[in-house]
C-alpha cells in the first residue's frame, strides 16, 4: 500500500477488509467502494466503508428493525413491528455491551453515499433533506459549505440528477437514503441524540467517532437500567 496515496490496490483493499479481491470488485460495482481506475480503489471510500462496519462480523439488522432500535433507544414508540419482533429487539438491545455492535447492527437503516455539489446548490439541497442536529452532542452543527441528511430512497436518483451530484468520497454532500417514512425519521432526529450519535460513531473523524460512541454508551445504559 502506498503511504499517503489517495488510492489503494484492490489487493490491499481486500486485505484491509479481510475479504477476497472478487468481493472488493463487487463492492466497487455496487458503489460501496469507489473505483478510480482498473485495479485501484479510492482510499477515502475504503476508510468510510471500514468506519461504518467496524463491528466486524456482527449481524446487521434489516432496515425496519434498525430504525425500530433507534426509536426504542430514543424513547419513541414503535408501531411498525409486531409484538414478537418488538420483544426480541428489546431483548437484543438489552444484551448489547459494545457500542461498535450497535453501530454495525443499525447501519442498514440507510444507504450512505458521498457526492460533490456546486456550492450554489447546497442551500436548496439542505431544504430537501432531513438534517440531524449534532449540537446536542457538542459537535458543530450544519454548515454552509456541506450537507449531510436523510432522504427517501425513491427520490435518490431524481435528487442526483436535479442537483448534478457527482460521486466523490471526499465530497461536500452526504446522502442517507432510506425506505422509512421521512416523517418518522424527522421525529427521531428531534428526539434526543441517538440518531446523531449513530451517524457520528461511523465517522472517519476520530473525535466525532468518540463523541458518538460515548453518547451511544449512555443511551444503552439508560435503556438497560
Amino acid at each position: 500500500m502506498t503511504v499517503g496515496a489517495s488510492f489503494v490496490s484492490t489487493q490491499d483493499a481486500a486485505r484491509a477488509l479481510g475479504v477476497t479481491v472478487q468481493h472488493v470488485r463487487r463492492l466497487a460495482d455496487s458503489g460501496d467502494l469507489v473505483r478510480v481506475a482498473r485495479g485501484l480503489i479510492d482510499r477515502d471510500s475504503l476508510e468510510s466503508y471500514i468506519a461504518e462496519r467496524h463491528g466486524g462480523r456482527t449481524r446487521v439488522w434489516a432496515e425496519h428493525t434498525a430504525w425500530a432500535a433507534v426509536a426504542m433507544l430514543s424513547g419513541v414508540s414503535v408501531d411498525w413491528l409486531g409484538p414478537s419482533q418488538t420483544s426480541r429487539l428489546r431483548g437484543s438491545l438489552r444484551a448489547i455491551t459494545d457500542t461498535a455492535d450497535l453501530v454495525t447492527r443499525t447501519r442498514d437503516r440507510a444507504r450512505n453515499r458521498t457526492y460533490r455539489a456546486h456550492p450554489s446548490a447546497l442551500r436548496r439541497l439542505h431544504d430537501e433533506l432531513v438534517i440531524v442536529d449534532t449540537t446536542g452532542l457538542g459537535l458543530v452543527g450544519a454548515t454552509t459549505d456541506s450537507v449531510d441528511g436523510y432522504l427517501d430512497v425513491d427520490r435518490l436518483d431524481s435528487t442526483l440528477g436535479s442537483f448534478s451530484l457527482q460521486p466523490d468520497p471526499s465530497g461536500n454532500v452526504t446522502l442517507r437514503a432510506t425506505g422509512l417514512d421521512l416523517g418518522v425519521v424527522r421525529d427521531l432526529a428531534l428526539q434526543g441524540v441517538v440518531l446523531a450519535a449513530l451517524d457520528a460513531a461511523a465517522s472517519r473523524d476520530p473525535r466525532e467517532r468518540g463523541v458518538g460512541e460515548r453518547a451511544l454508551a449512555d443511551a444503552l445504559d439508560r435503556f438497560q437500567r
